[in-house]
């Protein structure tokens, strides 16, 4: 338990009642006269009253200031009056309660702005303008260290008590030869009073006419007490040494913010250069598709860009703020991430019978052999006494069909539009010719290769289809590439039973481009990577919206699109926007393998055609159109050869 207590006033009154008693005793003591004991009581009394009225006079301010203290410690900071008292050392007081507070409440102002502040270009200026205005300063240089360099940099700049500008262009210091009063204070690591020369304001690249000033240089440290950056004030007179301290205190805070910020900044720098350099080296994995992650976000940024700008229409009001482009950005240029993955030899795909190489050869091969047969039965013939035309027709004639069949598989290996039908069984047919195959197929062969090969060799020499699909051609689906229909991620996609299907006559029959269903998906997979590796990502609260804006562009809006099947309710604005870059930039690209880069008015009708069918957001396309988007993206993406003129009216 406390010690009982009691008002000021009530000491003071009892204090005086005890005087005069004590008074009157004393004169009793020596026989003075006094008054009787009533008139003693009468004036005990009237020293009481007296005493109390002026006790609490003096008590009141400082109760009052009890009030403002337990408010101080509540953190009320409010409008308080001033407290004022007739005793010259309590009104000192209020006042220096007063100032206190108004020193507190400013300090904690400030450090929840330096708290809060994000932009690191705006923090700056505003932290040096303050310490000038504190300081009662003319002016001041705010530096930080480059981590490259090491030199101290001046970030902000303010002359003559003006407000201060970011990156005011003086030269950058080198820690060996500042100025003494600066290199004093990064050796001490404490504030630094005097003044700097001409010479040195010069070298510097301040006006001389700040040697006149009072200079305070006050080293910025880092939490390891290492040099952040310096701050120069410039005064007519001397800092006083309270504003000197509180000044220090700040900076104190100010260099824990400003590292933090750096950091930040030097985090995101980081991350920026990891994004650049995961898109660079997908782009770089193939020739053939090198530059599509950077083309595909700047297409996304400009189409953004154009809704944000939207003053009617469906996307008038549509707005981001610097978090959602951030998202956006990350999402944009890691949309692709998954195909770090993905095989060369599928991406690259340019025949229908590529792999690392393209097994046409071996095709002509077998051509070969066949003619080469075709000679021989000739010469069998002659030397068995047949008729030399006869044989040389039947030579030439089957020579003929051979190159005309050869040259129809060639075509076919390299792919188009279509492969009908009758072409696919054409195809057949000329693979039921027989050729003799004298060497063991299993010579030379891989381990894992050898494992899917069917046991032992059948006995040599063997007649063989000319063109096959073997048992070892058929690669098995490793169990772990399987994806259960109650996946956590909601994919929902078909997975073929094998990995790859190599077969010749497999390949061969592709209906349309140059990939089989088993490429096609491998191709496709990369959404399913993409979402995993960027759901996998400790993202902060602003951008978990990343690998939704990343996994949706190949999503259609009747949920007939991959990897999820998601439909237009189901796609944020940011998605959709990406799936129209995506698919406008794979139509115009000029550097894929398989086919050559429309043009302007061939993708745009393809994507009209998209736009009918649901596929894509037709009001997003129409804002594509209308704003220009596509002129623009062609005019710095595409070859003038592709750049043909376009009527948007017949798109719509």
């Amino acid at each position: 338990m406390g010690r009982a207590s009691f008002p000021l006033h009530l000491h003071i009154t009892l204090l005086a009642v005890a005087l005069v008693a004590a008074t009157g005793l004393v004169l009793r003591q020596f026989g003075e006269v006094i008054p009787g004991p009533g008139e003693f009581g009468l004036l005990l009394v009237a020293v009481a009253v007296v005493a109390l009225l002026a006790s609490r006079r003096i008590a009141a301010p400082l109760a009052e200031l009890a009030e403002q203290a337990e408010a101080v410690r509540r953190f009320d900071f409010g409008d308080h009056p001033l407290v004022r008292s007739p005793v010259r050392e309590i009104d000192q007081l209020g006042g220096a309660f007063d100032l206190m507070r108004d020193a507190v409440r400013r300090f904690l102002r400030m450090n929840r702005r330096l708290a809060t502040e994000t932009d690191l270009e705006a923090l700056q200026p505003w932290l040096l303008d303050k310490m000038v205005d504190l300081a009662g300063a003319r002016g001041g240089v705010l530096y930080l260290v480059d981590a490259a360099t090491d030199a101290l940099v001046a970030t902000a700049m303010d002359a003559e008590g003006g407000k201060a500008r970011a990156n005011p262009g003086m030269p950058p210091l080198p820690q060996a030869g500042l100025p003494r009063l600066m290199a004093d204070a990064r050796a001490t690591m404490q504030p630094a009073n005097g003044h700097l020369r001409d010479g040195e304001l010069e070298a510097i690249g301040l006006d001389p006419g700040f040697a006149g000033f009072g200079t305070l240089a006050l080293p910025l440290r880092d939490r390891r007490e290492q040099l952040l950056g310096m701050l120069l004030l410039f005064k007519d007179g001397e800092i006083d040494a309270a504003n000197a301290r509180f000044i220090e205190a700040l900076a104190a805070s100010a260099a824990t913010s400003l590292e933090t910020r750096e950091l930040l900044r030097g985090q995101k720098a980081l991350l920026e250069a990891t994004i650049r350099m995961v898109a660079g080296a997908i782009d770089a994995q193939s020739p053939y598709t090198g530059g599509h992650c950077e083309r595909v976000p700047e297409l996304t940024f400009m189409l953004a860009r154009a809704a944000c700008a939207a003053r009617e229409g469906p996307y008038a009001g549509f707005d981001l703020d610097p978090e959602e482009w951030e998202a956006l950005h990350i999402g944009a240029w890691l949309h692709d991430c998954g195909k770090v993955t993905t095989p060369e030899h599928v991406v690259d795909k340019a025949t229908k019978l590529e792999t690392v190489y393209d097994r046409i050869h071996e095709i002509r091969t077998r051509f070969e052999v066949l003619k080469r047969d075709a000679d021989i039965a000739y010469w069998r013939g002659r030397a068995e006494g047949g008729d030399e035309a006869a044989l040389g027709d039947q030579r030439d004639a089957l020579k003929a069909m051979l190159d005309e069949e050869f040259a129809f598989v060639a075509e076919c290996n390299v792919g188009g539009e279509y492969l009908s039908p009758e072409k696919q069984r054409r195809l057949r047919d000329i693979g039921a010719r027989r050729w003799l195959r004298t060497l063991d197929d299993r010579l030379g062969l891989s381990r894992d290769e050898l494992a899917r090969h069917p046991g032992a060799s059948a006995a040599l020499p063997v007649e063989e289809p000319l063109l096959a699909d073997k048992p070892q051609h058929r690669i098995a689906r490793p169990a772990e590439e399987a994806i259960p229909e109650d996946n956590r991620w909601g994919f929902r996609m078909d997975v073929p039973e094998l990995l790859y299907n190599r077969g010749e006559l497999h390949n061969l029959s592709v209906s349309r481009g140059t990939l089989t269903a088993e490429e096609r998906y491998k191709i496709n997979e990369h959404m399913v990577l993409t979402i995993r590796m960027l759901g996998e990502l400790p993202f902060p609260r602003h951008l978990r919206a990343v690998p939704e804006i990343a996994g949706g562009h190949h999503e259609k809006l009747d949920g007939t699109g991959y990897p999820r099947r998601l439909d237009r309710e189901q796609l944020s604005p940011l998605a959709r926007m990406m799936a129209i870059a995506d698919i406008f930039e794979a139509l115009t690209a000029a550097d894929r393998p398989y086919k050559p880069g429309k043009t302007l008015s061939q993708a745009l009708a393809i994507m009209a055609n998209m736009r009918k069918d649901n596929h894509i957001d037709p009001e997003l396309f129409e804002l594509f159109l209308r704003t220009g988007v596509h002129r623009d993206y062609a005019g710095r993406f595409m070859l003038p050869e592709q750049i043909d003129e376009v009527r948007i009216e017949d798109y719509l």
